[in-house]
């Protein structure tokens, strides 16, 4: 008889326990799923905007810093009396080259010369066609030529040498 009586307490105990079963919180499948489609329309729809914004603002970058390499290359220029060759390159502006006994450098900042925002070399031309020099960025695909965001950008085309041209 008290074995059955604590079998009886336990039972009721464990009911107590669990709680009612009755309302519980949560989201049901359907109100998740509405969810994740409104989310995704919006990430289509705004992510395309950003996305664009984000390879624009490596286009002006890459302006940027040719402008800042072709200020460098003017001070290499007023020190020294011409301008690296294409063989010396722009590690010309960070390391001593030979024949250079009036090297002032480094003319740029940091350990060396900075890639362009896609992660490539810029290309030094001396003498270009109708410039002294010409640095090139071969754009988002790293090649030479292309449209849209693999575009080149050069710096006779960004007026970045126009006070090279007046010399």
């Amino acid at each position: 008889m008290l074995s059955a009586s604590l079998l009886r307490f336990a039972t009721r105990r464990r009911a107590r326990a669990a709680g009612p079963r009755t309302g519980e919180a949560g989201f049901t499948l359907v109100e998740i799923l509405v969810v994740i489609t409104i989310i995704g329309l919006i990430m289509g729809l705004v992510g395309p905007r950003v996305l664009n914004y984000l390879s624009e603002s490596k286009v002006k970058a890459a302006t940027i810093q040719i402008e800042s390499l072709a200020g460098a290359l003017d001070l290499y220029f007023l020190d020294n009396g011409r301008y690296p060759t294409s063989a010396q390159g722009l590690d010309a502006l960070v390391q001593r080259p030979g024949g250079a006994s009036a090297w002032n450098g480094p003319y740029l900042k940091g350990n060396g010369v900075p890639l362009d925002p896609w992660g490539h070399a810029y290309v030094y031309r001396s003498p270009a066609d109708r410039a002294p020099y010409e640095i090139t960025s071969y754009g988002a695909d790293g090649q030479e030529g292309g449209a849209g965001l693999a575009a080149d950008i050069k710096s006779t085309e960004i007026g970045a040498v126009k006070k090279a041209e007046r010399r």
